[in-house]
């Protein structure tokens, strides 16, 4: 069993295909695996993205101010020249523009959802009337500021990574300004469930238990997750039904993620993330690609759900305590992923990597990747090399 992600074999011929993201490494590994040669735009151009990659651009901007439509329209246009891609394949970073799917839409066929179906998943109001007709359970939300703020958290409308989450009740000067609603809090797991669509059908890949990296001013940052998650057959069930319901009534297509909270036979359906997401690693088959299965998906053939995998897997992101001028030369573990160069500079609460951990339960993989991800933090802060 392989703690990190499966290396990307080289491949001399295929298709090539576009991936922009905020980070495309593991959307470029899983093509490789494919057979397609990935042209990537990112902003980070690690170490194993560039390896993955037939060839890379790193977007400019910043991870602040997201993607920004001349930077992106650019850097595709860039990579696209000496090839002839089949079209673009777009990761994290896009849900609160939507607008930015549509002009890619314009120059390249879009392996994903269309802009009308980002921007109906990720509008509160269309989405909760949505689960409302389908009889599928979520928190109440309201888009002006409810009277007992404590009882509620405050979310900004696309947001990504749970950076964005933050009690009603806390002052933030950043609100002001931002498209944002309130959501009221209800209690239980945080489970996502990973899942394949055709525009009319869903088969779920299989569902993980997240947590969070929690700061001061970031209580919910996205931290990891590890599957499988401890589901009861009913509840698997349930979450199922309400994934291929959804997914049938917003023409979703190729891979996406939903994420809910699980407490015991109940649980609340939190939001959708309509593009292939942060546990991408964890559930790739074995000998198999994700990545070819988004592809066909999109171009209309559902396959079907991948054999189970074998004992627990977890991944957690570790982010920098304090600025990092300049990253040393590191001979980085298999169970790292996302690594950056030598020579680059990584500002405080920006990723430095990705740590891996297998086990034969969820609670042992967990342990192992939580200790991955402190020896990181040790290396960084100068007690080991």
């Amino acid at each position: 069993m392989t703690d990190g992600p499966a290396a990307a074999e080289t491949v001399t011929g295929g298709a090539a295909v576009l991936i922009a993201a905020i980070s495309g490494r593991a959307l470029a590994e899983s093509a490789r695996r494919g057979g397609y040669l990935p042209l990537v735009t990112d902003f980070f151009g690690d170490q194993d993205t560039l390896r993955a990659a037939r060839a890379h651009m790193r977007l400019a901007g910043s991870l602040a101010r997201g993607i920004e439509e001349g930077a992106l329209i650019d850097a595709l246009r860039a990579l696209g020249a000496r090839y002839q891609p089949v079209g673009v394949v777009c990761g994290t970073g896009f849900e609160d523009r939507p607008q930015l799917l549509e002009r890619v839409a314009e120059h390249w066929r879009l392996y994903g959802n269309t802009a009308t179906a980002v921007a109906r998943t990720k509008n509160p109001e269309m989405f909760s009337s949505l689960c409302a007709d389908l009889a599928i359970p979520v928190p109440e939300i309201s888009l002006t500021t409810p009277q007992a703020p404590a009882d509620w958290l405050v979310k900004r409308m696309g947001g990504a990574g749970g950076a964005h989450i933050l009690p009603a009740s806390q002052p933030n000067p950043d609100r002001r300004g931002a498209s944002i609603y309130f959501q009221r809090k209800v209690a239980g797991a945080p489970t996502s469930a990973l899942f394949l669509a055709d525009g009319k059908r869903a088969s779920v890949l299989g569902f993980s238990t997240q947590w969070s990296s929690p700061t001061m001013t970031k209580p919910h940052r996205y931290g990891g997750a590890v599957r499988p998650a401890a589901l009861s057959p009913r509840i698997a069930d349930a979450l199922s039904a309400a994934v291929k319901k959804l997914a049938a009534a917003m023409s979703l297509v190729g891979l996406n993620s939903a994420d809910f909270l699980v407490d015991g036979e109940s649980f609340f359906l939190l939001e959708v993330n309509p593009r292939p997401g942060a546990t991408l690693d964890l559930f790739e088959p074995p000998g198999g690609s994700l990545f070819a299965l988004h592809m066909a998906a999109c171009s209309g053939t559902l396959a079907a759900v991948p054999c189970s995998h074998e004992g627990a897997k977890a991944a957690a992101i570790v982010y920098a305590e304090r600025d990092i001028p300049t990253v040393p030369a590191i001979d980085w573990p298999d169970w790292s992923a996302d690594r950056p160069l030598p020579g680059s500079a990584i500002r405080a609460d920006e990723p430095i990597c990705t740590v891996y951990a297998c086990g034969a339960v969820a609670a042992e993989a967990r342990t192992l990747v939580a200790a991955r991800h402190d020896l990181v933090l040790a290396w960084t802060r100068g007690r080991q090399k």
